[in-house]
C-alpha cells in the first residue's frame, strides 16, 4: 500500500497456538497468555465438508461458508461450562461491533467440537442465551466429517474437553489466515478483522486505473489495468504520430529498451505508448508508426474514443490541453510490488535503462 501512496503522489506531481484449555473464570477483556499472540497461518487447507447449521439447513463449509469471505472461526461445544460460554459471549459482543458489517462483510462461525451431542437446536438455543444474530453461523454435522474438518483447522483433540481457546480468522479469497487466543478481545479481534479485509496492493491499482477500454495498433480493445497492467511491470510514454519532434526520439528510446528487455517483453513486462491525439491516431495510423520503430508483441501503441483516452491520461497524470503539451516523461510502473518512478524521457537511452530495471526486478 506504501507504493501505491507514492504512485499516486508521483502522478499527481507529474503533471502540473493454542495453548490447552484451561479452567478458570471468564475475565472481561483478557489479553492473550504468553506466546498465544496472534500468527499468521501458510498453506491452511479446508476440506469443504457437509456440516448442518444452527437452523438445521446442510451446508458445505469451504463453498459456502469461507470461500471468498472473510471470517473468523472458534469452536465450541454446548455442555462445556468453564472456557465455551466466555467464547460465545465474546462472539456475540463482536457482532455486535461489527454492526451491519456482521453477516454482510465479515462472518462468524462456530464449529462444535462434539457433533454427536450437539444437534443444531442444541446449537441455537445455546448461542441464544448470548444473543446471537445474523452474521453468525454455528455448525455441528456428521463426527467423521467434523473430525476431518477440525484436524485440517488444527483444532482437533480426541477428548473435547482438552479443546483449546482457539480463534481463526481468515481471507479466503487471499488465502490469508491469522490464528489467535479465543478470548481475544472483540476490539483486537475486530481490527484483526480488518486487516484481513484490507484490499490487496492489485485491488487497490484496479480499483484506481479502472478498465477503461483502449484500442491498440491492431484494433483490439484492451482494458487499462486488467489486460496492460495486471500482474505486469510497465513502461509508459505519450505520443502521437504526427509529431515530428520528441515523440520519436522518445520511441527510439522504447525501440532500445524494448531490445534490452529481449523475452521479457509481453511476457512479464509491457510497452505501453499512448496516443494525446485519438481523434487522429487510429488503429491503421499506429500500426504504421509501430512498425518504423519495429515494435515486437508486447509493445502496444493505444488509442480510443476522446473521453477514454483522456480518462487514461487522467489516471496516469498525464492529461493536457493540447497535444503538444503532453509530457515527456517515462512512467515506469510494477504492479506486483507497487513500485512505480519516473523519468525523463529525453534522457539518453543508457541512462533509462538501469531505472527500467530498477523497477521491473524489484522484489518489493
Amino acid at each position: 500500500m506504501k507504493h501505491l501512496v507514492v504512485l499516486l503522489s508521483l502522478l499527481l506531481a507529474a503533471v502540473p497456538a493454542v495453548a490447552q484449555h484451561e479452567h478458570h473464570q471468564h475475565a472481561p477483556e483478557p489479553s492473550a497468555p504468553s506466546g498465544q499472540e496472534p500468527e499468521r497461518l501458510d498453506g491452511l487447507q479446508i476440506p469443504d465438508v457437509s456440516v448442518v447449521d444452527q437452523d438445521g439447513k446442510t451446508v458445505r463449509f469451504t463453498s459456502e461458508l469461507v470461500r471468498d469471505r472473510v471470517v473468523a472461526i472458534n469452536f465450541v461445544f454446548t455442555t462445556c461450562t468453564t472456557i465455551c460460554p466466555p467464547m460465545g459471549a465474546n462472539f456475540a459482543k463482536l457482532r455486535q461491533l461489527l454492526g451491519e458489517r456482521a453477516g454482510r462483510d465479515v462472518h462468524l462461525i462456530s464449529v462444535s467440537v462434539d457433533p454427536r451431542t450437539d444437534t443444531p437446536e442444541r446449537l441455537k438455543a445455546w448461542a441464544g442465551r448470548f444473543g446471537a444474530g445474523p452474521g453468525w453461523t454455528l455448525v455441528t454435522g456428521e463426527p467423521a466429517e467434523v473430525a476431518r474438518l477440525l484436524k485440517a483447522l488444527g483444532a482437533y483433540t480426541p477428548d473435547i474437553k482438552d479443546h483449546s481457546p482457539l480463534l481463526l480468522v481468515g481471507n479466503a479469497a487471499k488465502g490469508e489466515w491469522t490464528r489467535a487466543y479465543g478470548l481475544t478481545p472483540p476490539a483486537k479481534i475486530a481490527e484483526i478483522l480488518d486487516a484481513a479485509a484490507a484490499p490487496t496492493l492489485q485491488e487497490s491499482a484496479h480499483r484506481y486505473f479502472g478498465d477503461i477500454p483502449l484500442v491498440d495498433q491492431s484494433g483490439k480493445t484492451q482494458r487499462l489495468y486488467s489486460d496492460l497492467l495486471a500482474g505486469k511491470s510497465v513502461v509508459i510514454d505519450m505520443m502521437f504520430t504526427s509529431c515530428t519532434g520528441v515523440c520519436q526520439v522518445m520511441s527510439r528510446t522504447f525501440a532500445h529498451v524494448q531490445d534490452w528487455l529481449g523475452d521479457r517483453l509481453g511476457r512479464d513486462v509491457n510497452l505501453i505508448s499512448i496516443s494525446v491525439d485519438p481523434e487522429n491516431d487510429t488503429p491503421a495510423k499506429l500500426a504504421e508508426y509501430a512498425a518504423r520503430f519495429k515494435a515486437r508483441p508486447g509493445w502496444y501503441f493505444l488509442t480510443g474514443s476522446k473521453e477514454n483516452v483522456e480518462e487514461a491520461l487522467q489516471k496516469l497524470g498525464q492529461k493536457t490541453g493540447s497535444r503538444e503539451d503532453h509530457q515527456n516523461l517515462f512512467l515506469i510502473g510494477n504492479d506486483r510490488t507497487g513500485l512505480w518512478k519516473k523519468a525523463f524521457g529525453l534522457a539518453k537511452p543508457e541512462e533509462i535503462v538501469p531505472i527500467v530495471d530498477s523497477v521491473v526486478n524489484d522484489r518489493g
